[in-house]
């Protein structure tokens, strides 16, 4: 188990996404995945008031609503629950009315008093840090929620909101960056030096390029028709396969999936768990498997000059 800094909870690396629900996974198949996931182990599940949004007839919530089923159904136990407020209609921006209205639809989709650790999904630079440090220190002490954690700030706004909340209980404990072996430079050369320089926890999202590292697409063909063609397509260009050949080379000598692989190469990158989703149980154990795989040294370095073209 691997410990979250400021807070009291110890979490298997491995964050379950929960974007599936009620997307690519109903909720026949979501419980199914859910289950496995916790009898596999796994206590740490994020989701967002967004998903699924995207989808044909999407309206957002649908991920939260399956969630809270699951949990009215099975009880929270030691699950801790992570979502996002920021990008759904009508509580988008950071406003203190936009984000109390956000979390209490939240709480109420989840059927919980309180969410474990709370994301602003999305920065709005309309508010100030200042503002939106004093509004996540009020849903602390109303105990809406426990934790602030971020995602999508600009490193600029990002630093400001550490400097500014250090002796905060709205410190942020986590941030959520992309970060894959075929989406690097953001991460790495804006993000990763706060980072290491003020500690939070670590959760990346896109963790598998949208599937692409799965290993299960040789072409950009192979998308046509997936659920996740959107996503992905964007990504999947001729220096992306060439990534993902070496990675199925490094699968291939570790004995492991190549997904297994890619969350390993993450974990060796410092990253605390990564997000990663399954539509059915039968796609978790590659998941499962990555915090007990070490790549050798060699091999991340073969991975870092894959994907150097992404850094």
């Amino acid at each position: 188990m691997t410990h979250i800094k400021g807070t009291d909870f110890d979490i298997y690396p491995l964050n379950l996404g929960g974007n599936t629900f009620g997307w690519t996974s109903d909720r026949e198949q979501s419980f199914a995945v859910l289950d496995a996931f916790v009898a596999a182990g796994g206590n740490f599940i994020d989701t967002a008031d967004l998903y699924a949004v995207w989808q044909e007839d999407g309206r957002g919530g649908e991920s939260e609503i399956v969630l809270g089923e699951y949990l009215k159904a099975r009880g929270k136990g030691d699950l801790i629950i992570a979502t996002k407020s920021g990008g759904l209609e009508p509580h988008t921006g950071r406003s203190r009315e936009a984000t109390n209205a956000a979390v209490d639809a939240s709480l109420e989709r989840l059927g919980l008093e309180t969410i474990d650790i709370f994301y602003h999904h999305y920065d709005d630079e309309t508010v100030s840090i200042e503002e939106q440090i004093t509004i996540a220190e009020e849903l602390i002490k109303a105990g809406k929620i426990k934790h602030l954690a971020l995602s999508n700030y600009s490193p600029e706004r990002l630093r400001e909101f550490f400097e500014k909340s250090a002796d905060s209980p709205a410190r942020p404990v986590a941030v959520q960056p992309a970060y894959n072996l075929l989406t690097r430079k953001d991460y790495e050369t804006g993000i990763k030096p706060i980072v290491d320089e003020f500690g939070p926890a670590v959760f990346t999202y896109f963790s598998l390029a949208s599937g692409l590292l799965t290993g299960k697409y040789a072409a950009k063909e192979d998308l046509e028709g997936k659920a996740r063609q959107g996503f992905a397509e964007g990504q999947a260009t001729d220096d992306a396969f060439a990534t993902i050949e070496v990675l199925r080379e490094v699968a291939k000598e570790t004995g492991a999936e190549p997904a297994t692989v890619a969350l390993a190469w993450l974990m060796a990158k410092g990253v605390t768990a990564p997000i990663a989703s399954a539509s059915t149980a039968d796609q978790l154990p590659a998941l499962m498997a990555a915090p007990k795989l070490e790549l050798s040294a060699e091999q991340v370095a073969r991975l870092d000059e894959a994907s150097a073209v992404f850094a």
